[in-house]
């Protein structure tokens, strides 16, 4: 198996930022997790994307679709088989319709949050009906009682000589999770949006990126449980999982050196 890291959006959070989406390859297929904004957010945005790009001032940039980076590593789009969600947010789930016939793996929470949105709920209008609209084979998976170094774990794809795993980590949305993915090297897990730079989950001196004036609105978007869980895991298992999230630019960086 080999591993592609993918800038699947460009962004400006203070500074630069990525979209960290994960290209894993197989010898028999490809498997994406997260996909970053796709091919009709930039041709046909609905106006929440509108207000995303403008907002974040997101270059339309049709190259940085997952869709164009698979092709560019010479894949055919449909060898992605299977797309792997750390949450249904717009920015993690528009390029679902470029791969209309993956199977796509999400835990069962966040499928009802994003299809049944709440609708007084301000974090639930980041879903965007329009993004499954083309009707994905959805694979909604539940707990199964398992553990993953003390955290709890839904085992979604194996084969033999990786493993793809669901760890809930469930705050930024009601059904939030990271993505464990087991190489010949060791654990990789993708924390999704638990976090947005590796500071916040060091386990003796954690420290926020944002001004204390931001205080509220941070912790309603990191909340404090799935942070404590990383800081643990960091501290306890830290030479056998490396963490890193959707958007540090720094952690992007140094894993796409690595490719």
């Amino acid at each position: 198996m080999h591993l592609h890291h993918l800038n699947c959006m460009t962004f400006h959070l203070g500074v630069q930022s990525a979209t960290h989406c994960l290209l894993i390859e197989t010898d028999e297929e490809l498997i994406l997790i997260d996909t970053g904004l796709g091919l009709r957010d930039y041709a046909n945005p609905t106006r929440l994307v509108r207000t995303l790009i403008a907002i974040n001032r997101i270059p339309c940039d049709l190259e940085e679709t997952a869709v164009r980076q698979v092709v560019r590593l010479g894949f055919a789009p449909d060898d992605v088989q299977h797309i792997v969600l750390t949450h249904l947010h717009a920015d993690h789930a528009g390029g679902l319709s470029d791969f209309p016939w993956a199977k796509v793996h999400v835990f069962a929470p966040e499928y009802e949050a994003a299809m049944n949105p709440r609708r007084f709920s301000f974090f639930e209008r980041f879903y965007v009906a329009a993004h499954w609209a083309h009707g994905p084979e959805w694979v909604s998976h539940s707990l199964e009682g398992e553990q993953w170094f003390g955290l709890h774990c839904v085992r979604v794809i194996r084969g033999h000589s990786y493993e793809v795993l669901l760890i809930p980590l469930v705050g930024h949305s009601r059904g939030h999770c990271g993505v464990a993915v087991k190489t010949p090297e060791g654990w990789l897990l993708h924390c999704g949006d638990a976090y947005v730079r590796h500071s916040q989950v060091d386990p003796y001196h954690p420290r926020s990126p944002f001004p204390s004036w931001i205080g509220p609105l941070e912790r309603r978007l990191f909340p404090f449980e799935p942070l404590s869980r990383l800081r643990a895991l960091v501290r306890d298992h830290g030479e056998e999982v490396q963490l890193f999230c959707a958007h540090d630019p720094h952690a992007f960086s140094r894993l796409r050196g690595s490719d």
